[in-house]
């Protein structure tokens, strides 16, 4: 038996290795999982746990107001000593590129536990953006000994870096999993503001909380929002406001009690993936977003001067526009003013994978590892994917 802890303290890290969580718990015979969080981002964090039914097995809880870098690291670190010690797991498996996943990632180098790294190889090439996910993954693939990319363009990458090739595996995004693990279900609207939102109008989705957009950057962001509501008097705004201090008070100066525009708390998976579905577009600085979107032929654009998503882009479901109000206000106006621009990007193809992707890293961990390949749960052939 192969024993496997994630470590991971963010929603977004949630939703990504909630489906591969999922997958090993249908061996219980070749895997026994632990799940050890962090709880770097603790409500929202909750909320998607409750969500896909996954129990803690440990919660070193360490969140608290304003918290920095700093912190983060000197609380975690001797923390997940005491949990990697007393479990021994043979394998530590991290999403992405958040401090949590690089700490997880580092601290069990240091025991000289395998680490797997799940959706590895994105790259902007500038360190300071996104700040400071894009050093903290280029470091994990230094430590991972399993490279799980989620395209092959993240491959290459990894290649470039001399990672051997025999150690990436390019399995899509677990994300598409989990997307389509809540939108195959028939839920309804439980928020009270999303209940009365009158989506016969043209909605757009608002998310907006990135680190290296805080201070005009960000306040550029809200007036060019504040501009389009004003401008077309049948389109809505939807947005549900990260709780950061340094998002809530520029949000607030500026959009507070502007008409069109909703500001609403941050919203439980299930609630956000149907508000995708519902919207004409999204407006967004997040990385999953981008991936998630097109799933549901919605049109993107990226409020950042730089993705490490490229794929989206090539594709043609997103679009970089930057965080100046001009360019963001004309970028938004081209897909509400022409029906020929938005068709070309809302039928564009997700790059992202088909939804199987957590089958294909149980079956690469267990080839790799037990040097099995893990039967079918019920029996049968099973399929390849990636």
């Amino acid at each position: 038996m192969l024993k496997i802890i994630f470590i991971f303290g963010t929603r977004p890290e949630a939703i990504k290795v909630a489906p591969v969580i999922k997958e090993l718990a249908k061996y219980p015979k070749k895997f026994k999982v632990i799940n050890c969080i962090t709880a770097q981002h603790r409500q929202m964090l909750d909320q998607v746990l409750s969500l896909f039914e996954i129990n803690v097995d440990y919660d070193l809880n360490i969140m608290k107001e304003d918290q920095d870098l700093f912190y983060l690291n000197s609380r975690l670190m001797p923390s997940l000593k005491k949990v990697l010690e007393r479990e021994k797991p043979d394998l530590c498996l991290v999403q992405g590129d958040t401090t949590s996943a690089f700490l997880g990632g580092l601290a069990s180098y240091y025991q000289k536990i395998k680490v797997g790294h799940i959706e590895a190889g994105l790259r902007t090439h500038q360190k300071y953006s996104p700040f400071p996910e894009e050093t903290n993954r280029h470091l994990l693939s230094v430590i991972a000994d399993l490279h799980f990319a989620p395209t092959k363009k993240a491959k290459e990458n990894l290649l470039r870096e001399n990672i051997p090739s025999s150690k990436i595996f390019v399995t899509g995004n677990t994300v598409i999993d989990a997307l389509l693990m809540i939108a195959n279900k028939n839920y309804e609207f439980d928020n009270p503001i999303l209940e009365k939102i009158d989506f016969t109008k043209k909605i757009i989705l608002i998310t907006a909380h990135r680190r290296e957009s805080f201070g005009k950057p960000f306040r550029e962001m809200c007036y060019a929002f504040r501009e389009i509501v004003n401008s077309y008097k049948d389109v809505e705004l939807i947005y549900p406001v990260h709780l950061n201090p340094n998002v809530q008070k520029p949000v607030r100066n500026i959009l507070k009690n502007v008409e069109g525009i909703h500001l609403i708390e941050p919203l439980d998976y299930k609630n956000f993936v149907l508000l995708m579905k519902k919207s004409y577009l999204i407006l967004t600085d997040s990385g999953g977003i981008q991936e998630e979107a097109p799933t549901f032929h919605k049109p993107v654009l990226v409020m950042r001067e730089v993705t490490e998503r490229p794929e989206a882009v090539e594709a043609g479901t997103a679009k970089v526009v930057g965080t100046q109000r001009k360019r963001i206000v004309e970028e938004t106006s081209k897909l509400l003013l022409s029906k020929k621009i938005y068709r070309e990007m809302s039928s564009a193809k997700n790059p992202y994978g088909d939804g199987k992707s957590a089958k294909g890293i149980v079956r690469i961990i267990s080839k790799e590892l037990l040097h099995v390949s893990p039967p079918c749960p019920q029996g049968g052939t099973r399929q390849t994917s990636g």
